[in-house]
């Protein structure tokens, strides 16, 4: 759901309990609340990003198909390959191969002890069509998803959706999840205290925002 920037500074004003109209604000020449707002507006894309990048599936909206993935498949050794990711790649939402008998919803990253057994000679080892890994990881053709394995190299892709990096459109927009927004919400906030160095604060924002995730706080 697409979201006004303005919106977007008002309700993050009421989780600061500073919830005042512009046009009060400048009648008062609040010069001080007014940087306030850009400072909120500066904090909204991290804070979209943040949320998105750990909501769960259920709250997240329908995403976005990966633009001419599916001709652009690079084969590697005993059918594996890999994709190139969109450069507003955040998350990914769903990847599946023809051949596979079930998708992959969340990748590994080349921190994973599981990753060194992708490379690995025996096939066996891999990921299987049924069982099948994918991994983000840059390479040097850009940041890529690699996936393993498939049965031969006439496979084709039948899913590859992602969740882009936020961004403000032409009509000063922002695309967030109607599940994930009020999380957004608490999110700037404590993006916001932690900025004008009101750390205590900050931490109970991002609390909340954790909260309204079903994530506890580690």
């Amino acid at each position: 759901m697409i979201y006004q920037v303005d919106r977007i500074v008002r309700d993050v004003r009421v989780c600061l309990d500073e919830n005042r109209t512009d046009n009060a604000l400048l009648d008062a020449g609040d010069s001080e609340t007014l940087t306030l707002d850009e400072i909120i507006r500066s904090k909204v894309l991290q804070g979209v990003d943040y949320v998105h990048s750990l909501a769960p599936y259920r709250l997240l909206e329908q995403g976005h198909n990966f633009e001419g993935v599916s001709d652009a498949v690079y084969w590697q050794d005993q059918a594996s390959g890999f994709v190139l990711l969109p450069d507003d790649f955040l998350r990914l939402v769903v990847f599946e191969m023809s051949d596979w008998e079930r998708p992959v919803f969340v990748p590994i990253t080349t921190d994973d002890v599981r990753y060194k057994h992708q490379r690995s000679r025996w096939k066996g080892l891999r990921g299987t069509v049924q069982r099948p890994v994918c991994a983000v990881v840059q390479r040097p053709e850009g940041l890529s998803l690699e996936f393993y394995s498939c049965r031969d190299e006439e496979a084709t892709i039948t899913r590859a959706v992602y969740i882009p990096k936020a961004a403000i459109d032409e009509n000063n927009g922002v695309d967030v999840s109607e599940k994930c927004y009020e999380a957004v919400t608490y999110a700037v906030a404590w993006l916001v205290l932690a900025t004008t160095g009101e750390a205590e604060r900050a931490e109970v924002m991002k609390e909340k925002a954790l909260n309204l995730l079903g994530i506890e706080k580690q």
